[in-house]
């Protein structure tokens, strides 16, 4: 047999080192191009979405869009017909302050009236009363 010299193998070794690397290497690359084609299709999927979504977003702002000119279209009106009430509004509330008033002078009237009274011990009203029925009673004797 012959000698085989140090650079032979050294040259020998080299190769099946480089080989027993491809090896190990191959299914490392086979795994990455799948994860690479699952993460294309991750992106194309969420491409795809994006696409609705904004779809979707174009159709809500238009819809909000119109429900903001139809909300602005109300509230003109409504700020109309508030300023058509306001003087309603006020009025009333002037008439209550004057039915309070009212009110208030009448337990005035109705407490100096119960309070006078005549030595007689009957009240005024009871008197006055009293002293007008009396003259109708003679007025319609005399006619």
């Amino acid at each position: 047999m012959e000698n085989i010299s140090y650079g032979e193998v050294a040259g020998l070794i080299a190769a099946v080192a480089l080989l027993v690397l491809i090896l190990f290497t191959i299914p490392v690359l086979i795994h990455a191009a799948k994860a690479a084609k699952q993460a294309n299709q991750t992106i194309k999927a969420a491409n795809e979405s994006l696409e609705q979504i904004s779809k979707d977003v174009d159709v809500l702002a238009h819809q909000t869009s119109d429900l903001l000119d139809k909300t602005n279209v109300l509230l003109a009106d409504v700020n109309v017909k508030m300023e058509t009430l306001d003087p309603v509004v006020k009025a009333a509330a002037d008439l209550g302050e004057s039915v309070s008033d009212v009110n208030a002078s009448s337990r005035k009237m109705a407490k100096r009236v119960s309070n006078f009274h005549l030595n007689s011990g009957n009240g005024f009203v009871s008197s006055a009363l009293s002293s007008m029925f009396a003259r109708r009673k003679r007025r319609k004797g005399k006619e």
